[in-house]
């Protein structure tokens, strides 16, 4: 009798224990709350209501039973790896289409800082070109202002003998001088005063003939057009600058020649100046 007893009691436990924990199993579902908040957004997978103990402990169970039991979370873990999957696609359509905005906006400012520079670079040869068309024009006008002030930038003085009217070679040679400092120039005029001893007409005409051997030699030697050329038979009349004219006596006779200029050559010299670089690339 006792030893029924003693086998009974252990059978009894074991029986007792899925029991217990199918009860227990069974309470925490109760009170679990119910949601949705899954990534597939469907309710999670509840286990099987009635399973029986031999359901949960028989080592031998069916293939189909198994399968019953693993299809549903299979299905689940698919449905994740989908899931996922598209997560991963759309993530990476959206950083390819943010990258492609990036470059997109990289090349627009990159373009338009481009666009800066052009335009930066326009508007200062612009500012170069009209500075310098100001100061043409400036220039332009002091010329014509002073279009008719001559001033004396060459003298020099040919000396004759008493009598004598023909040009010696120290003569000729400071005639030369001078002519070559004229050559394609513009703006110039030459003054030629001769002065002669004696008194009256015959100093007059001595002295005409003196500044006109002065000149012939410029003309014909030098090519200097004639209508440059100011000629003038002074006689024996005081020369400027001469402090002691009145009780000076001149022996012989002399041709003072003066070289006068005014600012044209220099207005030809600043329109005809090179272009610079800039100026040149400049678009028409």
């Amino acid at each position: 009798m006792n030893s029924r007893i003693l086998i009974t009691l252990p059978l009894a436990a074991i029986l007792a224990i899925p029991a217990i924990a199918q009860t227990s199993s069974s309470q925490m579902q109760a009170t679990a709350p119910a949601t949705t908040d899954t990534a597939t957004g469907k309710q999670p997978l509840q286990p099987p209501s009635r399973e029986g103990f031999w359901g949960r402990v028989n080592p031998f169970a069916r293939k189909s039973y198994v399968k019953r039991q693993t299809d549903p979370i299979r299905d689940r873990v698919n449905e994740l790896d989908d899931l996922t999957a598209a997560n991963g696609k759309a993530i990476k359509d959206t950083d390819d289409r943010a990258q492609a905005g990036i470059k997109l906006a990289s090349d627009k400012a990159n373009e338009a800082d481009q666009h800066a520079i052009d335009a930066g670079n326009k508007a200062t040869m612009a500012q170069q070109s009209a500075q310098q068309a100001s100061t043409r024009i400036q220039t332009v006008e002091t010329v014509v202002s002073n279009i008719d002030q001559y001033k004396a930038s060459n003298q020099t003085e040919i000396r004759f003998r008493p009598g004598q009217s023909m040009l010696s070679k120290p003569a000729k040679d400071a005639l030369d001088e001078m002519a070559n400092t004229v050559k394609g120039q513009r703006g110039y005029i030459i003054e030629v005063q001769g002065f002669s001893s004696g008194k009256g007409q015959i100093a007059i005409q001595n002295s005409q003939k003196m500044a006109e051997s002065v000149v012939r030699y410029m003309v014909l030697n030098h090519d200097i057009p004639v209508y440059r050329i100011y000629l003038v038979g002074m006689g024996n009349a005081p020369m400027a600058g001469d402090e002691d004219a009145k009780t000076k006596h001149l022996s012989g006779g002399r041709v003072e020649i003066s070289l006068l200029k005014n600012d044209l050559e220099q207005l030809s010299s600043n329109s005809s100046a090179p272009m610079t670089g800039d100026q040149q690339q400049q678009p028409k």
